[in-house]
């Protein structure tokens, strides 16, 4: 039958050492994460390491060529890990990625950008809750970490679910390569494999990296044309103006105000927008983790991965889109068709 091979790269090193994974372009319009894949791959010197490094540049390939976030069917490819070998063609592909590879590594960074016309500063997803996860995002290099534990069905929930510590690395904006953030983000790898003790690198010391356990979207109140006033990674507070939508016929232009204390993680691109928008996502800056009895149960910080994890989630049915728009999971932002 016809098939589509999908390219794997591997450098193994001159000592034996942790495996870690690195995928990019699950969405086929997040461009980012291939060329950071290629130059750490392409950095890398085989008798300076130890360990593997397996890198997967484009995961959907179809998605890719046609410059889609989506499979030809209009399936997202990341609500369907671990997979099915028996359920549909998204089910298999994760399916034969899950098995055949994830499976095989000690660690997961899966790379991806913002969707939609929106773009993140560069960050960390992680489920915090895991004591193997928080001490893996910390090897980042001072790149901030927000707290969320993953949509069911996405290949780092997946991977957490079945023991190994994973992370999504957000950067930009998709159908761009931005030099910039493909820049901070192999920095953010390089930093993790040195960490890790996969190769010796001089390193400058930085900043505790900035975690956030909470986060909110703030949404366009009317419709109009969107023009962002603050940039990505600012510092904000209640009250101030993030932006304006302005109308234009009647030239009618209504703020948009922050209503928390936080960073901008994430924002979409001045665009038109419809009453409901979600435009701005904030950072909220918080004393430590959430107290509800559900979270504080997780001990936080503390979990072993393996330890009473969620059930396996994603062979065969898309999860539906959060419905309060507080959370995305690995770049799902509000208005994600489900």
């Amino acid at each position: 039958g016809v098939s589509t091979a999908t390219p794997v790269l591997v450098v193994n090193g001159r000592e034996s050492g942790p495996t870690l994974c690195l995928t990019a372009a699950i969405h086929g319009d997040e461009l980012n994460g291939i060329e950071m894949v290629r130059r750490v791959l392409h950095e890398l010197e085989p008798d300076k390491l130890r360990g593997a490094v397996i890198g997967i540049p484009i995961v959907n390939l179809q998605g890719f060529r046609r410059g889609s976030r989506y499979l030809p069917d209009r399936r997202d490819l990341n609500r369907y890990f671990p997979g099915n070998p028996a359920g549909s063609s998204a089910a298999r592909i994760a399916y034969s990625l899950f098995e055949g590879i994830i499976k095989q590594c000690d660690l997961l960074v899966d790379l991806h950008t913002g969707s939609f016309y929106r773009t993140n500063l560069p960050q960390l997803r992680a489920d915090l809750r895991y004591r193997q996860v928080r001490e893996m995002t910390q090897g980042f290099g001072g790149m901030a970490v927000l707290h969320n534990a993953g949509a069911p069905g996405t290949l780092r929930r997946a991977a957490t679910d079945a023991g190994i510590p994973a992370v999504t690395l957000e950067a930009g904006e998709p159908l761009r390569l931005q030099s910039n953030k493909v820049s901070e983000g192999v920095n953010g790898i390089l930093s993790l494999l040195t960490a890790q003790g996969m190769i010796h690198r001089m390193q400058l010391l930085s900043a505790p990296e900035p975690v956030f356990y909470e986060s909110t979207w703030i949404r366009a109140d009317t419709g109009g044309i969107l023009f962002s006033l603050v940039r990505l990674g600012q510092l904000v507070e209640p009250g101030d103006v993030l932006g304006t939508v302005t109308d234009p016929i009647s030239n009618e232009q209504n703020l948009i105000y922050a209503t928390a204390r936080g960073r901008v993680l994430g924002m979409a691109l001045n665009q038109v927008v419809m009453p409901g928008f979600a435009a701005f996502r904030i950072g909220i800056e918080t004393d430590g983790p959430p107290t509800d009895s559900v979270i504080a149960s997780a001990r936080w910080g503390q979990t072993e991965i393996g330890d009473n994890p969620p059930p396996q989630s994603g062979a065969e049915s898309q999860a539906p889109a959060p419905e309060s728009g507080e959370t995305d999971a690995d770049d799902t932002d509000p208005e994600e068709p489900s």
